[in-house]
């Protein structure tokens, strides 16, 4: 990474405490990630892309608000990302997959609290992710308690903007999310001194719609046996696309892919488990779970997760000719994903079957970050659809500390063999 301290300085860094963190991420990405073998040439980009985390993005973001654009960060992927760039603003996903930023999140939140949400908090009150310091405001959702109750205490830091998810998707839930959005388009509007478009939202909406189907060809990609990029890989892509420059992502991308199509050509399967995960999103640079079951006879080829398919599945109409239509098109496709806050929530159990299928899965594992209430309760009827359909499933509950990676790995290992 190049010299960017100043700029660091400048956007409130705490540097002897961002030193420590810039320290462990290079090893803990090498160990990782640079030893796998025989990986495509087209992951060179995102290698870079790692490398300069929190330098050159950070520079973009910086140059962008110098010339009186906005930064605007998000946690989920309920907040549509068309609206951010359709007002001539830059999106970015927030750190919060590390345990590094937990004990300055404990500091104002409780210790028995998802870690996720603790991580975030410590990123900001430590001062420790430069991506928290570039941003003008946050957009949070109530997808859970946890969070809902977080946007007050980061209020202090930041300003928040909360869209009120609906719990149900009854018509009138339909009507309100698409009240929320109206809400948020106004609100960027404030902060940006940008008017949204019928134009701007279209082409807005077909850059994410890139995005979405660039990230759909790299998973239909994964269906082939054996997969010919690691689940590794794909989760690291994954984790990027929410805070890369979306034009370059997608050109990179496709680049990748076209690489893979060729790649296909020639593998041979090696016999390896094929596994789904299923569960809670999974924050740069949380790659855990993944490392784990790769470090064996298996192969993630899958992930039902907001880190996953949540991500990408379903792209949003352009069709129509006024604003209110295309929030129409918006609330359409965003309250169509199956995250675990709604009651029922019976179409993610549909979706885990239904991606079993598609990927040939020889299992499924169920993942679940301390304390994620939501989705541990899920897990017992997840656990019933998946055993009449006789697709082995496990339950793994964890956090972001190293402690129980050889409980896990020994898990897994007697899931294998059970497969």
């Amino acid at each position: 990474m190049g010299d960017y301290r100043q700029l660091w300085t400048d956007l409130g860094v705490d540097l002897e405490k961002h030193d420590k963190l810039c320290a462990v991420l290079p090893e803990l990405y090498g160990d990782t990630y640079l030893t796998q073998e025989n990986r495509p040439e087209g992951m060179n980009y995102f290698n870079f892309v790692v490398a300069e985390v929190h330098g050159l993005r950070i520079q973009e973001l910086d140059e962008h608000r110098r010339k009186g654009g906005k930064v605007i960060g998000t946690f989920c992927v309920f907040v549509p990302d068309e609206v951010i760039l359709a007002a001539n603003a830059i999106g970015v996903g927030l750190c919060a997959g590390s345990q590094f930023w937990i004990e300055d999140g404990e500091k104002v939140l409780p210790r028995n609290m998802c870690p996720l949400i603790k991580a975030f908090m410590g990123a900001k009150v430590g001062g420790t992710c430069p991506y928290f310091q570039s941003c003008d405001m946050i957009i949070g959702e109530t997808t859970c308690d946890g969070k809902k109750k977080a946007w007050e205490v980061l209020e202090d830091y930041v300003p928040v903007h909360v869209m009120d998810l609906p719990q149900m998707k009854r018509a009138k839930d339909y009507t309100a999310w698409s009240s929320e959005i109206k809400d948020v388009i106004a609100k960027v509007e404030e902060l940006t001194g940008n008017k949204v478009t019928v134009d701007s939202l279209k082409e807005a909406i077909r850059t994410a719609n890139a995005k979405r189907r660039a990230l759909k060809r790299l998973y239909d990609l994964r269906k082939y046996k054996p997969s010919p990029i690691s689940g590794l890989d794909c989760l690291l892509i994954s984790q990027i696309a929410f805070y890369d420059d979306p034009h370059r992502f997608v050109e990179k991308l496709n680049e990748l892919c076209d690489e893979l199509d060729e790649r296909v050509k020639n593998l041979k399967d090696q016999g390896k488990k094929r596994l789904m995960i299923t569960g809670t999103p999974m924050a740069l640079p949380n790659w855990k779970l993944h490392s784990i079951i790769e470090g064996l006879n298996a192969q993630v080829v899958v992930e039902e997760t907001c880190t996953g398919t949540r991500y990408f599945e379903n792209e949003v109409s352009e069709e129509g000719e006024t604003i209110d239509d295309l929030i129409k098109n918006l609330a359409d496709r965003y309250l169509n994903i199956n995250c675990a806050c709604f009651t029922p929530n019976t179409g993610r159990i549909d979706d885990i079957i239904k991606y079993s299928k598609e990927y040939d899965v020889d299992g499924v594992i169920d993942f679940n970050l301390s304390f994620c209430h939501t989705y541990a309760v899920e897990h017992k009827a997840v656990e019933k659809a998946l055993k009449e359909k006789d697709i082995p499933v496990m339950h793994i509950e964890t956090d972001y500390s190293t402690e129980d990676a050889g409980q896990i790995k020994t898990r897994v290992e007697a899931f294998l063999e059970m497969i």
